[in-house]
């Protein structure tokens, strides 16, 4: 499956991470990493848990500088951007966390119009209706659009999230552990969604993440990081043909009961 969809372009690169080392204090959580994202892909980093998946994103989004190395997002040298130029860019970068994000005192619309209003103010009330409405409907939930995220479930909530995230049309998405703390069903269906979004946004992703039926399920391409450094990479079949002892008790807590 890796890089065969049509929707890939191998000529294409959108994110470039090379040589990047990032440690706190003695502690080094990424050892001289290179990573690629080409336009349309997603990609999944597979790792345990406190081996940098985490900070890795924050590297990229430049909420964090690396200690050595460079990292470009859309052509841009994010470590090397002023506040302003970072800002301009972060508006291209879509991210879905692991709590959803979610203001509980708005409604699923406010929730959704507030990135709107404060970003793209030239809009009228009919356009911003009309984008919330449609990515509510993207995500399956246009039902709830007068509710508050209390009184939705915990899928519901990561769905409205990665909506919140879709409304400003970015061009990358970045999901930290989008199934983590839910039932093997909505995994299903969130997985089945970041598909979704892949094909009807074109975005190009960079999925993190420990669940491996999430990494199949949605990965053209997957790269494992082991002690600090990304020294697995392809299919899932490939990431997992191996003896070493590394990657075995990974795949056999998530797959054999």
């Amino acid at each position: 499956m890796v890089n065969e969809r049509e929707h890939i372009d191998q000529h294409t690169k959108v994110i470039t991470v090379k040589g990047v080392s990032k440690s706190f204090g003695d502690l080094d959580v990424l050892r001289g990493v290179d990573l690629h994202l080409f336009k349309g892909e997603n990609l999944v980093v597979l790792g345990r848990s406190g081996t940098g998946k985490s900070v890795l994103i924050k590297l990229i989004s430049g909420l964090l500088k690396p200690d050595t190395g460079t990292i470009e997002v859309l052509g841009e040298p994010v470590d090397e951007l002023d506040e302003k130029a970072l800002q301009l860019l972060r508006l291209k970068i879509g991210f879905s966390f692991q709590s959803s994000a979610l203001y509980d005192s708005m409604t699923v619309r406010e929730n959704l119009e507030f990135p709107l209003v404060r970003n793209k103010r030239h809009l009228s009330r009919n356009e911003i209706n009309s984008e919330v409405e449609d990515v509510l409907d993207a995500v399956g939930l246009l039902h709830t659009i007068g509710q508050m995220p209390s009184e939705l479930s915990g899928g519901q909530r990561k769905r409205i999230g990665i909506a919140r995230t879709l409304i400003l049309r970015p061009e990358i998405m970045l999901y930290d552990e989008p199934t983590a703390g839910l039932d093997p069903i909505t995994c299903i269906e969130i997985n089945g969604l970041i598909n979704e979004v892949q094909e009807k946004y074109k975005t190009s992703s960079i999925i993190i993440t420990h669940d491996l039926a999430c990494a199949k399920s949605v990965g053209d391409r997957i790269v494992m990081l082991l002690d600090g450094s990304f020294e697995r990479g392809g299919s899932f079949d490939e990431i997992f043909d191996t003896n070493d002892e590394r990657v075995k008790p990974f795949y056999d807590y998530n797959f054999i009961i």
